[in-house]
């Protein structure tokens, strides 16, 4: 399934953002999804999980009680709300599908060879 990344860009400290991610396809409804990102001179590291259905999330400790992931398998889009904004979240923020299996195993970016252009998030304080 092919994904596009958007919704990024410039905000203050404290600022908020909605970030989305679009599938070209309604195979999208079979696949877990995650959102992932990358900083300038880091690693690319996990960053939310959402099942196939909605029910079950999963959200690395960096954001959790500040994010939020969601999804419409109607749309086939996933979003990712993106609140309390902090410069360490300053990235390029990419989606992508999950192998089945489980959060425990399959939020590994280092799983995943194909990424798409990921969108820029630039936080500044």
């Amino acid at each position: 399934v092919q994904l596009v990344e958007s919704g990024g860009g410039s905000v203050q400290a404290g600022g908020s953002l909605r970030l989305s991610c679009a599938a070209s396809d309604r195979t999208f409804r079979n696949y877990d999804m995650g959102w992932f990102r990358q900083a300038p001179g880091k690693e690319r590291e996990f960053v939310a999980a959402i099942s196939f259905k909605g029910d079950k999330t999963l959200y690395s400790d960096s954001v959790k009680g500040r994010f939020t992931i969601s999804r419409d398998n109607a749309k086939s889009t996933m979003y990712l709300q993106m609140n309390s904004l902090a410069s360490e979240d300053t990235a390029v923020y990419y989606c992508n599908s999950l192998y089945s299996g489980g959060f425990d195993s399959t939020t590994n970016p280092n799983l995943y060879d194909d990424w798409g252009q990921g969108t820029q998030v630039t936080v500044s304080s």
